[in-house]
């Protein structure tokens, strides 16, 4: 989660350094500024959301299938059968590049945005709903992981259980879909098709079991999509109006090495 709240951090910085006025002389615009014109000049943008209820349903099932492998043993013994696959196919395959690719759709989401596809939400807006989709993640996937004690098939240590590489993939994959997938579902289908090798590449590692991949999935998709269904109370709360039409508003700051929070409120 460290990488991807620097990740924020970085692309806050360079948005807000990005932008620059008309005129003879071209003046960067203060990351304060930013974020008040992207709150401000789009209210209506969290109205848009597409996370409901029933959205629940497939990632639950996911992670309800990872939690079964700890009691079910015909269930767990698919985890085996996987495992002996991934030995007799390759059985000295190794490689990092599941750690980029689980940042890949997360990185094309902000790509697309510089070179002039826009997505469903303001920039601002949808960092913030990114940076709860971690936080989310990052409590509920690693209190599970330390709670489940599972031996990683390599005999690393006990936090198995479940796949944080994989459920990150999947995190970025449903934030792509989100933003993009109105413009086009394939989108979603490139977003997914990484996660899916993400965690493939996870087993073949040895790294982890099926039963941790299928859970860290529906984890990471369940972050994301609970991100989207609260993010719109929680920035109506931060960025209101009251009764006299006065404003308020708490923005993320970056000053000197350090990140923090800001209060400001029209008087």
């Amino acid at each position: 989660m460290k990488k991807i709240l620097f990740a924020l951090l970085c692309l806050i910085s360079f948005k807000a350094n990005a932008q620059v006025t008309d005129g003879d002389t071209a003046k960067k615009v203060k990351l304060a500024d930013t974020i008040k014109k992207d709150l401000f000049t789009a209210p209506d943008t969290v109205k848009r959301l597409h996370s409901n209820p029933l959205s629940f349903i497939p990632p639950a099932i996911l992670i309800g299938y990872g939690g079964l492998s700890f009691a079910i043993h015909p269930i767990r013994r698919i985890d085996y059968y996987f495992y002996g696959v991934t030995q007799r196919s390759d059985p000295n395959f190794s490689t990092k590049a599941e750690s980029y690719f689980e940042f890949t759709p997360i990185a094309m989401v902000y790509g697309l945005d510089l070179v002039g596809v826009e997505g469903k939400n303001t920039f601002i807006d949808r960092t913030a709903l990114l940076g709860l989709s971690a936080g989310i993640f990052g409590v509920s996937g690693y209190i599970t992981k330390y709670a489940t004690h599972r031996l990683r098939p390599n005999k690393t240590d006990y936090l198995s259980f479940p796949s944080a590489h994989t459920g990150t993939a999947f995190l970025s994959a449903e934030f792509l879909a989100q933003e993009y997938s109105e413009k086009s579902p394939v989108y979603t289908v490139i977003g997914y098709t990484i996660a899916v090798t993400t965690g493939i590449f996870r087993m073949y590692n040895r790294d982890h079991w099926f039963s941790d991949v299928v859970a860290g999935a529906g984890f990471g998709i369940l972050s994301t999509k609970a991100a989207y269904l609260i993010y719109p109370y929680i920035r109506n709360k931060l960025t209101h109006k009251d009764k006299n039409g006065k404003s308020t508003m708490v923005m993320p700051t970056y000053q000197n090495g350090v990140p923090g929070l800001s209060f400001a409120m029209q008087l």
